[in-house]
């Protein structure tokens, strides 16, 4: 019921905002070139279902690998910055800095090296996605406890055994957190990839449909966007649901 009340407010508010849209639209007489009908849409989205899908899974796949290789490098990187002060305090604020640079004035250098294959793509959902997960797993880190570090240790246990047995442990709920902002992000990353340069994908199409001015085309392929980025964050949810359940209620 509690979560009924939370989210009939804002799908209220997005209804009306539709309807005002749908009606605005019609009463004016609107052309499609300058502002789709939320029916027109959804007409488009259903009519390029199949095209859709097909540069949607390109486009999930870029942003699957990038994920998964952005969370190998924070880990790995993570435990290296809390292990080594020295390293932490050399590249944490080279890695504020970099958040600095849009990416869309990275991924033309990134095709210019790397080409118009997949890698400058899968790179660009790196180079978006490890920031939030290596800051959010390496604060958790050291805002742990230490006693249990000296319990582990004195019962023996190496630098490795206490990270394996307690501080990475410790640190999920915060990589869960950077996760869930790093999995939003994907999918933009990976269509902001495929703007410069690319055959296929979501920012592909999107730039197609786009220069013939099919408005209702653009808005259905943002549509698909903006669900498949819910869509990652809520696999990461449903992780923390099943693996903290007593965490995500609190939430």
């Amino acid at each position: 019921m509690k979560n009924w009340k939370k989210w009939a407010a804002p799908a209220g508010l997005i209804l009306i905002l539709i309807l005002v849209w749908e009606l605005a639209v019609r009463v004016n007489g609107i052309p499609l070139y300058v502002l789709p009908a939320p029916s027109q849409v959804i007409r488009s989205l259903i009519a390029d279902r199949a095209t859709l899908a097909g540069h949607a899974g390109v486009t999930v796949m870029e942003a699957l690998a990038g994920m998964a290789i952005a969370l190998v490098l924070a880990l790995a990187l993570g435990m290296a910055m809390d292990a080594f002060p020295a390293v932490k305090n050399g590249l944490y604020p080279i890695l504020v800095v970099t958040q600095t640079v849009p990416m869309i004035v990275l991924a033309p250098i990134l095709i210019i090296y790397l080409g118009f294959g997949l890698t400058p793509k899968i790179l660009t959902v790196v180079l978006m996605c490890f920031f939030p997960i290596v800051v959010s797993f390496t604060d958790a880190m050291g805002q742990m406890d230490e006693e249990y570090v000296h319990l582990v240790r004195s019962f023996g246990a190496g630098k490795w055994q206490v990270y394996r047995l307690v501080k990475i442990p410790a640190a999920v709920p915060g990589l869960v957190s950077g996760l869930k902002v790093a999995a939003t992000y994907s999918i933009s990353g990976a269509v902001v990839g495929e703007w410069i340069g690319a055959q296929s994908g979501l920012g592909y199409y999107l730039i197609r449909v786009k220069n013939s001015y099919m408005l209702d085309k653009v808005f259905a392929c943002v549509l698909v966007i903006v669900a498949l980025s819910l869509c990652m964050n809520g696999v990461i949810r449903l992780y923390q649901m099943v693996s903290m359940p007593y965490g995500e209620k609190k939430d």
